[in-house]
């Protein structure tokens, strides 16, 4: 998954995605919408569904599978990139002060977030990698107090202490630490505070990203194969195909959040980013048969309520903030010119 796309504020009080579609005919705003709609559903149903690809590759090692994904998702979004004539920004990120010193950083919180939920799918976690994506929302707020110091209300610290009481309540009361959810909720934490911190171009970041690990990765994978543990050469033509299509399951759905988060409001991608660990909710239970315990279903409930807290009030707060923007643009348009002067 990815982070959600910063939302900047007009001087009017709305969003640039929402001020530039209300500048369209009503016709055209409504067939940008759709098409928002559709690319963003499309992007978090295959980030929902990806874990019936990482188990069909599971005969490889977590690391294996990684190291291919690093590979082949510089060659596919590079080419894109390349037709797109942005392979030129690649040298402009990377000559802008203090640029490497964020990607190296994102660089590792990336890896370490992919190979965990590699490793989770591929040893019957899903469960906790599910619970680590319901977790990450929250787990932002609080990054969002301490590194920008920015200020909770009354629901959004209900939902920051639901979802730490849930956690806790699986530690204290069934000796079980999530560490796979805490993992993936941490690491894509701190990836998404460095994004926005630095306001990345989601493309050429993952881009840069991926070839910084580019040389790593090559390497793992040569003495790999020449040592015969590789399955690349030896698994057949079936593991070689689905290891190429790695760079496909990273890039498709990022391009279709991008075109999706850039025709929707921030409140509707909130929303719509628990669609993926919902899928892998049903996935983990409904076809892989993962063991739904006591203490488990209680951390499940305990931070399903605080989403529910923090994403009404995100609702609200939206309303309320666009409502304010109609009534001030109204009162500007109703003062004559001669008396603004």
């Amino acid at each position: 998954m990815t982070s959600l796309p910063r939302d900047p504020q007009r001087s009017d009080g709305t969003s640039p995605s929402v001020a530039a579609q209300s500048a369209l005919p009503p016709g055209d705003a409504a067939g940008g919408k759709a098409l928002g709609l559709a690319c963003a559903m499309g992007a978090f149903l295959f980030w929902g569904f990806a874990p019936i690809y990482f188990k069909a590759v599971s005969v490889a090692s977590p690391l294996e599978v990684l190291s291919h994904r690093v590979v082949w998702t510089v060659v596919l979004l590079g080419g894109l990139l390349a037709a797109l004539g942005r392979l030129g920004g690649i040298a402009v990120e990377l000559r802008r002060p203090g640029r490497l010193k964020t990607y190296i950083a994102c660089t590792l919180l990336i890896s370490a977030n992919w190979l965990t939920f590699i490793w989770a799918v591929s040893h019957d976690h899903l469960l906790q990698a599910s619970l680590g994506y319901y977790i990450n929302p929250l787990v932002t707020i609080g990054l969002g107090v301490i590194f920008l110091s920015e200020r909770l209300n009354r629901w959004q610290i209900t939902a920051v202490v639901l979802a730490a009481a849930g956690v806790a309540v699986l530690v204290v009361g069934y000796g079980e630490v999530p560490w796979v959810s805490l993992v993936l909720a941490f690491s894509f934490g701190f990836y998404s505070l460095l994004r926005k911190r630095a306001a990345v171009d989601p493309q050429i970041g993952l881009q840069i990203e991926t070839m910084l690990m580019l040389l790593p990765a090559l390497a793992y994978l040569v003495v790999l194969e020449g040592s015969g543990e590789g399955l690349f050469i030896a698994g057949g033509w079936s593991i070689s195909l689905l290891l190429v299509a790695s760079g496909f399951v990273t890039a498709a759905p990022l391009i279709l959040f991008m075109h999706g988060a850039n025709r929707l409001t921030l409140t509707t991608i909130g929303v719509m980013q628990y669609i993926a660990p919902s899928l892998h909710f049903v996935l983990a239970v409904a076809v892989y048969s993962e063991t739904l315990g006591t203490g488990q279903l209680i951390t499940f409930a305990a931070i399903w309520l605080g989403l529910a807290c923090y994403t009404g009030d995100a609702m609200v707060r939206r309303r309320q903030a666009a409502r304010s923007a109609r009534s001030a643009a109204a009162a500007a348009a109703a003062i004559p010119p001669e008396a603004a002067e």
